[in-house]
């Protein structure tokens, strides 16, 4: 039921991705954002749409904002790629847009899906109300700049070179940012739509968000970059802390599996009608297993 439902929202997505840049002018940037844009598990866009389903909001409608972050997300990754940054050649298995184009190519395409978003939430198809569409856009632009991913992100970087690594508070902060903080505006987007109360899903969304990060590190040193998509082992090779580093592998798991059972508990008020997101923190775990 959950895979189903995780692919059939990822099939919707993405046709609606395309069928919006295919409106645009067929050039290189244009080229490079379709392909940015293609591929992924799409969690992001899936909790936009299954925390509006408990809403009982419209999915032709809850398909605007879930499209939104994914073109954010994309942009998020594109810039992450790039040799001043990651330095990566390998994006869900397949080239990172610099290495297929060109460094500048890859900045503009950011650049130009992080816009798309901010344009995709603000339309008037995202909703009726002007009040909820700059609600939106507002709390998109916190979640994803100086407060929120792009700080991770500036703390991530600091910490390659910081003369004593992270404690596990401090990496517990800066992954608030870099990967929850998008993560909890997906997640909260239903209840944004509805005018509902964001705080349960918000309980959910931030346990859900260091569930994941946590997964991804020990991805990083279990995985293969066949399997995961981009390359493995780098954190270590750079010397970073993690939370497998500070806590050890078996540590780190149950640390995720405990994340999970907090963020499902978050839930209860909304029955069975949540299932769906607590199998979405199950699977966040089972990943690294």
């Amino acid at each position: 039921m959950f895979s189903a439902r995780l692919g059939e929202a990822a099939a919707a997505i993405q046709s609606h991705l395309d069928g919006i840049l295919g409106q645009f002018e067929d050039v290189p940037v244009v080229q490079a954002m379709a392909h940015a844009t293609q591929g992924g598990k799409r969690l992001r866009g899936f909790l936009v749409l299954e925390s509006a389903r408990l809403h009982g909001i419209d999915p032709a409608q809850a398909l605007w904002p879930a499209t939104a972050i994914e073109a954010l997300h994309a942009y998020s990754l594109v810039h992450d790629d790039l040799p001043c940054m990651d330095d990566d050649d390998l994006r869900r298995g397949q080239p990172t847009v610099h290495k297929r184009w060109d460094e500048a190519t890859a900045v503009l395409t950011g650049d130009a899906l992080q816009t798309l978003a901010f344009e995709l939430v603000s339309t008037a198809a995202a909703s009726p109300s002007a009040e909820v569409r700059a609600d939106l856009a507002l709390s998109l632009a916190r979640a994803s700049g100086a407060q929120g991913m792009v700080l991770g992100q500036a703390l991530d970087i600091a910490a390659e070179t910081a003369k004593t690594p992270l404690t596990l508070d401090e990496i517990t902060a800066l992954q608030q940012g870099k990967t929850g903080a998008l993560i909890e505006w997906s997640a909260t987007a239903g209840a944004r739509l509805a005018q509902a109360d964001l705080h349960p899903l918000l309980s959910y969304a931030r346990a859900l968000g260091l569930a994941f990060q946590i997964a991804d590190d020990i991805l990083d040193v279990t995985g293969d970059s066949a399997t995961v998509g981009k390359a493995v082992g780098k954190d270590a090779q750079a010397g970073k802390a993690t939370f497998v580093s500070l806590l050890g592998l078996e540590a780190a798991r149950r640390q995720a599996s405990d994340l999970t059972e907090a963020a499902c508990d978050s839930l209860t008020g909304y029955g069975a009608e949540a299932e769906t997101l607590k199998e979405t923190a199950r699977f966040v775990v089972r990943r690294a297993h």
